[in-house]
């Protein structure tokens, strides 16, 4: 059995009703390949970032298009945050605290 792996599909529909985006979350909500993680949207561009795991990116497309939900791509990737960096990300900070293009 594969492994399931985390993917970003970036959804570009400026001015979409969000109760086809709602109808479509149902639909996939259903899905047993793949899992819906979250979803990430900024309204003003009409964009939503979704993070899905699965086999593969060919099995998001399948899902994607068998629903007819469009799509702009499907990236691989991984999660970082500040406290996975551990001394690592102190460091960073100690640093960008003393640079010299704060604000630029």
């Amino acid at each position: 059995m594969s492994k399931m792996k985390q993917f970003m599909a970036v959804h570009k529909n400026p001015g979409i009703d969000c109760k086809v985006v709602q109808d479509n979350w149902r639909k996939l909500a259903n899905v047993e390949s793949a899992t819906w993680v979250r979803t990430y949207f900024n309204e003003k561009e009409g964009t939503r970032y979704c993070v899905w795991l699965a086999k593969s990116a060919d099995d998001l497309t399948k899902i994607f298009k068998g629903i007819n939900v469009s799509y702009e791509s499907i990236l691989p990737v991984e999660e970082t945050v500040p406290d996975l960096w551990g001394k690592v990300w102190e460091e960073h900070l100690e640093k960008d605290a003393k640079a010299d293009n704060l604000g630029n």
